[in-house]
């Protein structure tokens, strides 16, 4: 007797239990990203000066404990530090669009170190694009 089971042509649907943050691989998966974007930011001579720790270990776990809480990890980010108000945080720094592009150059190879599947990693990319540009507070 053959399976009943009809063979399905689309892949099963998310979900929508699983926040994204579970579905990437959790904490692990955020931590090889921001671990990868910031071994390209310490040699980075336009970013490096925009970290005033003599160690970028303390801003590395800001972004890892923001992006695991934006994504629908622990709230620990907020629990530590307040609302993220990004744009408040940054401007004490001159973020134009050559900072911004330097940003973007090595989260999007932190990004693809991930081997995150396709639909994944557009939705992270695509996030954290529109949050380097939303940064943005000086055209020169």
């Amino acid at each position: 007797m053959t399976n009943d089971v009809p063979m399905r042509l689309t892949p099963a649907p998310a979900d929508p239990t699983i926040t994204f943050f579970e579905a990437v691989g959790g904490e692990d998966t955020f931590r090889l990203l921001v671990d990868e974007f910031y071994a390209g930011v310490a040699d980075d001579p336009l970013l490096r000066p925009m970290y005033p720790e003599e160690d970028l270990g303390p801003a590395a776990e800001r972004l890892r404990l923001f992006l695991i809480q934006y994504w629908g990890g622990p709230s620990t980010y907020q629990e530590q530090r307040g609302h993220p108000r990004l744009r408040m945080r940054h401007a004490p720094f001159t973020v134009g669009p050559a900072e911004r592009d330097a940003w973007l150059r090595h989260m999007r190879h932190a990004v693809e170190t991930l081997n995150l599947p396709a639909d994944q990693e557009r939705t992270l990319w695509d996030y954290l694009e529109r949050a380097a540009h939303f940064m943005v507070n000086t055209m020169e």
